[in-house]
């Protein structure tokens, strides 16, 4: 769990309210209103096609699975999914919008209310908080600019235009930087569960806009806001909030009002600068769209997809902690990596002893796929064969550390645990006749710290253990060296 980095209102007389407005892309296989391929990566304005290039006389289709992956969305989040919705044109023009408007939804969103779970670490220790939904409604997205560094050139890039992309508001209930990314990172995840995108934010299939407002501490009421528009990483959310806020504060502080603006966050000044006046929902000109019926969910089909929904991630990691026992650490590192905590609970499928899986998941097997750049799944052992690593471990027949070189033994390749030990010449030995002798054989031969540990000073102990290890050339169990060290010495 990351902790959180500092209150930029810690101190002052102020707080900071912030509200975020995320945009996911969904990972449909055709766009939002026409069949075009959804695919990122291709090359520019080759995705593309009248209806969604704006040719006259072209006409819109709804594309059904992003209606039904927006609804599970919105039950994930504990959303009321409307009966009866419609989409409304926004118009606006920007060079890549085609259209000169954009199929969004206004006033009758497909999902209201609801609320993301969030959980992040500070001095005082875990916070956990609810924060608030205000709608989560679906539109298209629009094309994509892209800018000359060295010439005064533009060029626009439609592949994007017309994918599938929901907006989720949340209601301003948040007051710090950490705050808001903990929330976007548990909305992330929520998506990845659900499986309806990847939420891969540096190709752009997750955005976020923020407003902040700061007011007078144990003030109720919102106070004039700034916006800062597409952010695109979770870093960037944060430092581009802590630089707003503090800004705000210096301004107050003055006595000055603060614009109502839209901002642009410059990540290598770590600043903001301004990009247009704040616009309000009328100078969109909002009006139902005329191409597209109104859509209506049946209680039934609501039904069929809340019954569809996986497992959540807040309600995972309590089970995690609950039911199985995990530590806060090892449950929290589990649940934020879909794969990982799939592979681990295949494993357990083999071995039951929970916390002994989850270290070596959320150590071994996570450096590994880190190292590699890989998910847990792909680096060449089954969550079976891990498992039964694990459990020689735990019997006994292999030390945990030299289980390191049987790990890396075992990747790759189907052999079975006690094959690869055997080969390797790992096996532990846990004989208690074959330590005492090996005991007894070295407290023979050290005589100044067996004296010390009798003087009372322990730590002797551990240098006999030692000996005892590397006599045995690391083989012996570590445990039962202690326990008979011990014994021999009457401690």
């Amino acid at each position: 769990m990351t902790k959180s980095k500092s209150d930029p209102t810690d101190g002052t007389p102020f707080e900071a309210v912030i509200g975020l407005e995320a945009h996911v892309q969904l990972k449909t296989r055709s766009k939002m209103f026409c069949g075009c391929e959804n695919r990122f990566g291709a090359e520019p304005n080759t995705l593309v096609c009248p209806v969604c290039l704006g040719h006259p006389g072209s006409l819109p289709v709804v594309n059904r699975q992003a209606m039904e992956w927006a609804a599970r969305v919105g039950l994930a989040c504990g959303c009321e999914i409307a009966r009866f919705t419609k989409f409304d044109r926004k118009n606006y023009y920007y060079p890549d919008l085609p259209k000169g408007y954009q199929i969004s939804q206004y006033d009758l969103p497909i999902c209201n209310g609801g609320e993301v779970e969030v959980h992040f670490a500070n001095d005082s220790g875990v916070v956990r908080r609810k924060i608030g939904l205000v709608r989560i409604h679906l539109e298209e997205d629009a094309g994509k600019n892209i800018h000359a560094e060295a010439r005064p050139e533009s060029w626009v890039d439609l592949n994007r235009a017309g994918v599938p992309l929901l907006e989720i508001v949340s209601k301003p209930d948040m007051h710090t930087p950490e705050e808001a990314g903990a929330y976007l990172r548990m909305l992330r995840l929520i998506m990845l569960y659900l499986g309806v995108s990847d939420c891969n934010m540096e190709e752009g299939t997750l955005r976020c806009d923020v407003n902040i407002s700061v007011r007078p501490r144990g003030s109720t009421h919102l106070e004039t806001r700034t916006e800062i528009k597409n952010l695109n990483s979770f870093t960037h959310v944060e430092n581009a909030l802590q630089h707003e806020i503090t800004r705000q504060m210096k301004i107050k502080a003055r006595g000055e009002k603060i614009v109502q603006q839209t901002l642009l966050f410059d990540p290598e000044k770590g600043e903001t600068r301004v990009m247009r006046g704040k616009e309000e929902a009328h100078d969109y000109r909002y009006f139902p769209e005329p191409d597209l019926a109104p859509w209506i969910f049946s209680e039934e089909w609501i039904e069929s997809l809340r019954k569809s929904l996986p497992e959540m991630p807040a309600v995972r990691l309590q089970r995690f902690q609950g039911a199985l026992g995990l530590s806060p650490y090892h449950a929290d590192v589990l649940v934020r990596d879909v794969v990982m905590a799939e592979f681990f609970e295949e494993a357990l499928e083999t071995y039951d002893k929970a916390q002994s899986v989850a270290n070596w998941v959320t150590n071994v097997v996570r450096e590994e796929s880190n190292a590699r750049g890989i998910s847990a799944k792909e680096i060449g052992i089954s969550p079976a064969r891990l498992a039964g690593l694990v459990r020689a471990i735990d019997e006994g027949k292999v030390s945990n550390q030299k289980a390191r070189d049987v790990f890396k033994a075992m990747l790759g390749n189907t052999r079975a645990v006690a094959e690869v030990i055997g080969e390797l010449g790992l096996e532990q030995i846990s004989d208690d006749s074959f330590i005492r002798n090996a005991v007894k054989e070295v407290i023979g031969k050290h005589p100044g710290p067996v004296e010390d540990v009798k003087k009372g000073k322990e730590n002797s102990i551990n240098f006999l253990v030692g000996q005892v290890m590397r006599q045995s050339k690391g083989k012996a169990n570590p445990g039962i060296v202690l326990k008979l060290v011990k014994e021999e010495l009457g401690v």
